[in-house]
């Protein structure tokens, strides 16, 4: 299976990125996956842009979603949102239609709870907007993960969870 892992923050030292990378890692034995960590990169969506021809960043992002088998994408919540670059890239995908039917996992990774609730909703609604194939979902916090330097452990219950998310 060839999952695409996509961190909607906006910083480039994000905890949503060695979060993802620690799924990746758990799930790389037995799938090829990879962590999209450049939302930061994107020029911001206009309508005029699509009449421009797109960004290269654009384009090879799309070309990973449309090879994607499952798209895993891990947000913090940004005042009871989704940061301003992921809405930027759900925005870009709009009218290309990548996300139609394509298998895909809303996740939070927030400090504590309950942070990440409104994020997660947000979030969903614009998947099911752009007919995203949610196959589940979760919130997951700072507090339940041990990070050792700037890698993540993820405790046995989360790669449980995760090990059957990829049975759905």
């Amino acid at each position: 299976m060839n999952i695409l892992c996509i961190s909607g923050s906006a910083s480039k030292s994000s905890s949503n990125v060695k979060f993802l990378k620690a799924i990746a890692e758990l799930l790389s034995p037995s799938h090829h996956t990879e962590v999209y960590e450049g939302l930061y990169n994107f020029p911001l969506f206009t309508p005029e842009r699509l009449n421009e021809g797109l960004p290269e960043t654009i384009n090879l992002l799309r070309d990973r979603i449309i090879n994607a088998d499952l798209i895993i994408v891990s947000t913090p919540e940004y005042n009871h949102n989704i940061p301003a670059v992921l809405k930027n890239m759900l925005e870009w995908l709009t009218d290309s239609g990548e996300l139609f039917g394509k298998r895909v996992l809303p996740i939070t990774f927030t400090p504590k709870a309950p942070r990440g609730k409104y994020a997660l909703k947000s979030l969903q609604m614009s998947l099911k907007a752009q007919k995203g194939n949610i196959i589940s979902e979760a919130s997951f916090y700072k507090t339940e993960v041990e990070f050792i330097d700037d890698t993540v452990i993820l405790p046995e219950d989360v790669k449980q969870m995760f090990e059957g998310i990829l049975l759905l």
